[in-house]
């Protein structure tokens, strides 16, 4: 159905939503009862307490986040889609970040790489439904939690329902709101749910009320007014039913996060005693009974601070064990709509992410940053989520309580049982879910062919629960005509094509395992089984030995091909569907390391996906019958069929030979990037910092005019000051009190003499430094320079705290013999301010730094006519002593299409304290520049990350680059970058296409830079 919607009829329809009261309950979307708040807008997106439906179809939502920002690439999004759709999944969540569409108030761009109508596209095209999370607060690890930096200057209080806030929502929201509305599903679209506000949950005890409901019916009626109709969803941050269905404000369907092991990945292998959760769905029933169980945030990994352990840790921390032990005890509860964060994480490039976190957002999610899918966990999930493509008797099962001795023999083992009418199912854990014990044990289980039985029946074997490990067991399950009595292997997929039924199932290393179906007739075509055949069914015993055993089972000709894995050899099966949204048949093969679709026209079966070495494929079920042609990303394969009509295939992976450059050789140009430390430097143009109050009602100044920089318009990246005095010649020292956020540094200058820094560390987010003076001439003219690196700005998770006003800049300062009215100052941010001059790479991509403002760091920059000199780069040169210098080089690649190359620009870890030689490594920050974007933040004493992934599409891989380091010498000392290579760290055959480079703003000489 298509939906014209317009302005007015968007008002009409919210007006109406207050005056009538009805939703989709029952087991049918056409089903209604009164009352909760007003009628439904539409009829293809419904629900009632089990689940969603979609066009009439019941849906488990099985959903990843991803943030289309944080790749800035839009060819890629399609790539980034297709490795969630290949998991099984059939959703992605994202964010919209505001602060870098309106940076400045009143002026609302989305164009280029903030488009999002490439994403709702490629979604589309990929078969992903998307849940909208526009804010206007996302919190997100992202500057402002997505606020823009000049709503510092808002006296209200954030967040509430102050009147100037909500007025500088306005436009944001009806911008976002139009562009979301275009996009529901009811308009052909794929968004069938939009998330108002964001963890709206935990406040300070002077917000009163709280939660208040005349502020969230505010976002939801900007939501509504802007057109959109599909149901509204939330994310309490704890389970505590703020603005459930019943509630002030409610949304359409209530929903919560949950982080259960927090984000310690310093102490990755630490499950603390009760972290499981074991009452959500007590407190769903409580909150919400009358919608699905809803997460529409579980941990999927961590995020990692300025001086964390790394990602390879949160890695561990949050691996497949934690997969399967917390995913698995969700669905013990009946979730239906579970959306994990992240899935697919992405960078921090421009300076866009929180200054608690460095420029890798990598989040240790299944896809890595650089879009790589060899982590366990990918592979963990996709036997997960396609389990329940394959299960949607799961969505109407009755849930049962836990209970450790009603199920197994053993009471260290936990059960969850959850029937429904043609299927029964049993979420098993250890009762301690921690527990590192291997557990045997036998499960008692109810069939409808045998009764209530223990299994395995075969009476010299027993099941093992592993440490941290969970299991979905099943009986009575329907296999669409046939009925699997039992299964204690987990299930990865099955299909009933026209001539047979496949079937794979699996097991931990080592763990024996049984079934029995419904069916008589078997034969052993693979590896060896313990078998029985009596009364018309057939059991199959075996043990998990690490070879693959294949049973068939039936007579006739519809036999049913039981395929007995262990479980990595499970990760490289695929159920491939042929159609988005449609799983009515599907090409199930092995195939290894990724595939992205499959399709059947004629004779041909056509198959695209990513190899990363020469593989053999087989192809199970789903070919033509009298298959002719076979490809594999577009070329032919030979190919054999066996007599039970398995499909087998080499395919040849065509490794390239790869020549990237070798930095240190390249042939760099240097310009100093602080020569406003000079008293000579022209600061005419510089904004004068004059006022006498500031606009931030959260710190008040202590100087005389406010040093706070988004007083003046400047929100991003480095921040530069002066101050002017005229010296009384006894002046000893300088006192400054600087705030630039965690891991920030701040080096000082008196008319060209360095004072010293404030190298920074993990934790602080404010410095003191006392300085001491040179001698100074009495009645002579000094300048003070004060450079600033600025990590961002802060997030306002809690109400009330107001941190997001926390200000950058200069708090306090003393110069020794002097009223601070003594000292006049100017400053600086980014080249315009709130009216920046790149508006293909946002508000946020520059900051102040001189490098910056000249639009250096663009390319085509070295034909700038400034006094450029020629240098070996930071690596061989570095700078002879504290400051700002800059180094540039233009590179050609030339790698070959038709591959995924992730590369990354790596430094040296000089993290410690002393250099190869045995002698102090002075502390030193660099900015890494590619193409123009601002893509690596790296601070040598604060760590932890040295590897910076940039991908293809910013890089230009088959063509010019310009790369761009910026060296900050925080220590009276020579500095060098101990070590700067640009490293392959991948190497795929894809399927994908093509990635075009990004269009982005080259150099050219800007009007009034200074």
């Amino acid at each position: 159905m298509k939906w014209l919607f317009n302005l007015a009829s968007a008002i009409a329809l919210s007006c109406l939503a207050i005056e009538t009261a009805a939703r989709a309950v029952g087991h049918s979307p056409k089903d209604w009862i009164q009352p909760y708040k007003r009628a439904p807008l539409q009829d293809i997106v419904t629900w009632d307490e089990r689940s969603l439906f979609v066009h009439g179809k019941r849906i488990f939502l099985y959903s990843g986040e991803f943030h289309p920002y944080r790749l800035p690439v839009p060819d890629l999004w399609l790539d980034v889609f297709q490795k969630i759709k290949a998991l099984g999944y059939n959703g992605v969540s994202f964010y919209v970040d505001w602060a870098l569409l309106e940076g400045k108030p009143g002026v609302y761009r989305a164009e280029g790489v903030f488009d999002l109508r490439p994403f709702y596209e490629a979604a589309t095209q990929a078969g992903i439904y998307l849940i909208a999370r526009p804010g206007p607060y996302i919190n997100a690890e992202v500057s402002g939690g997505g606020f823009p930096g000049w709503i510092q200057r808002i006296n209200g209080t954030l967040r509430t329902r102050a009147p100037d806030f909500l007025q500088s929502t306005n436009l944001y929201m009806a911008s976002i709101g139009k562009s979301i509305a275009s996009a529901q599903i009811t308009n052909g679209g794929p968004i069938i749910l939009v998330q108002p506000e964001n963890e709206y949950t935990v406040a300070t005890p002077n917000i009163q009320p709280f939660p208040d409901a005349v502020y969230m019916q505010y976002v939801e009626d900007q939501l509504r007014a802007a057109g959109i109709i599909v149901p509204l969803i939330s994310n309490d941050a704890f389970p505590q039913g703020y603005n459930a269905p019943g509630q002030p404000a409610p949304v359409d369907i209530y929903g919560h996060d949950g982080y259960p092991v927090g984000f310690d990945c310093a102490n990755p292998t630490v499950w603390e005693d009760g972290k499981l959760p074991t009452n959500w769905k007590d407190l769903h029933l409580q909150h919400s009974p009358t919608t699905p169980y809803s997460i529409l945030e579980f941990q999927g990994g961590s995020f990692d601070p300025w001086g964390g352990p790394g990602w390879d840790k949160c890695s561990v921390l949050v691996n497949s064990e934690f997969e399967r032990v917390f995913y698995k005890n969700l669905y013990g509860f009946g979730v239906t709509i579970l959306n994990i964060y992240m899935t697919f994480g992405g960078t921090n490039w421009g300076n866009l992410g929180h200054p608690g976190g460095y420029t890798s957002y990598d989040y240790a999610a299944v896809i890595r940053e650089d879009r790589r899918v060899d982590r366990e966990k990918y592979s963990e999930q996709k036997l997960q989520a396609n389990f329940f493509k394959v299960s949607p008797t799961y969505l109407d099962a009755t849930r049962g309580n836990a209970s450790n001795s009603t199920w197994t023999t053993s009471k260290d083992i936990s059960v969850t049982p959850a029937f429904g009418e043609s299927s029964k199912f049993y979420f098993l854990r250890h009762s301690k879910y921690n527990s590192h014990e291997s557990t045997s044990y036998k499960l008692r289980i109810s069939t409808s062919a045998f009764g209530n039985i223990t299994v395995p029946q075969l009476n010299d074997t027993s099941l093992t629960l592993n440490g941290r490990d969970a299991k979905v067991h099943v009986s009575d399950y329907s296999l669409g005509g046939a009925t699997l009595i039992y299964s204690t292997a987990e299930i990865f997929t099955w299909h009933k094509y026209e001539s047979k039924t496949v079937l794979i199932v699996y097991g931990g290393p080592g763990e024996t395992h049984e079934l029995a179906l419904a069916v008589t007739g078997l034969e052993t075509l693979e590896g060896e089984v313990r078998s029985s055949t009596t009364r018309g069914y057939t059991l199959v015993n075996w043990k998990t030995d690490g070879t693959r055993k294949i049973v068939k089972v039936g007579v006739g000709s519809n036999f049913i091909y039981v395929y007995l894995l262990d479980r990595n050899s499970a990760y490289n099966y695929w159920s491939v569907d042929q159609a988005p949204h449609d799983s009515s048949n599907p090409v199930i093969l092995q195939a290894g390391y990724l595939m992205r679709s499959a399709k059947v026209e004629g004779n041909t079966l056509a198959l695209i996906g990513d190899l990363n070495a020469t593989t053999p494929i087989e192809i199970l079920g789903g070919a033509p019958p009298d298959l002719t042609k076979l490809t594999f990303n577009g070329e032919e394969f030979d190919f054999k069929v066996n007599k039970e009509g398995v499909i087998t295939a080499n395919i040849d992976y065509p490794k390239p030979r790869l020549n990237v450059p070798q930095l240190h050789s390249l042939k760099w140009k240097y310009l100093d990037s602080l020569p406003e430390t000079q008293a000579a430097f022209d600061d005419s143009k510089w904004t004068k910092a004059d006022l006498t109050a500031t606009y931030n009602s959260l710190r008040k100044i202590t100087t005389p005019t406010s040093l706070y920089a988004s007083d003046y318009g400047y929100h991003t990246g480095a921040l530069l000051f002066r101050g002017t005095f005229t010296a009384t010649g006894a002046e000893k020292t300088l006192f400054l009190f600087t705030q630039g956020g965690s891991a920030f540094g701040a080096s000082a200058f008196i008319n060209g003499t360095f004072l010293g820094s404030w190298r920074g560390y993990d934790a602080a987010i404010n410095g003191n430094s006392t300085f001491t003076l040179p001698n100074l001439t009495a009645g002579k003219t000094y300048i003070i320079t004060v450079v600033i690196d600025n990590m961002s700005l802060d997030e306002n998770w809690t109400i009330g705290t107001e941190t997001m006003k926390n200000p950058r800049g200069i708090l306090n300062y003393v110069l020794d013999g002097h009223a601070q009215s003594d000292v006049s100052w100017k400053l600086t941010g980014n080249l315009g301010g709130e009216d920046y001059l790149d508006l293909s790479r946002g508000p946020l991509n520059e900051g102040g730094l001189f490098i910056e403002r000249q639009g250096l760091h663009l390319p085509g920059a070295l034909s700038a006519p400034l006094a450029w000199t020629d240098s070996a780069g930071p690596v061989v040169d570095g700078l002879p002593g504290p400051g700002i210098g800059f180094f540039a080089a233009e590179f050609a690649l030339n790698l070959p299409s038709g591959y995924d190359i992730p590369l990354s620009f790596t430094f040296t870890n000089s993290s410690t304290p002393t250099n190869s030689s045995g002698s102090s490594v002075p502390a030193y920050r660099a900015q890494l520049y590619v193409n123009g974007w601002q893509y690596g933040k790296y601070v040598n004493n604060v760590g932890p990350q040295t590897k910076f992934p940039v991908p293809e599409g910013i890089l230009n891989y088959r063509g010019a680059n310009y790369l761009g380091v910026m060296l900050w010498g925080h220590d009276d000392a020579p500095v060098k970058i101990q070590g700067l290579e640009l490293e392959v760290d991948g190497l795929v055959w894809s399927g994908f296409g093509e990635v075009r480079v990004v269009d982005g703003q080259r150099y050219g000489e800007r009007q009034g830079a200074y």
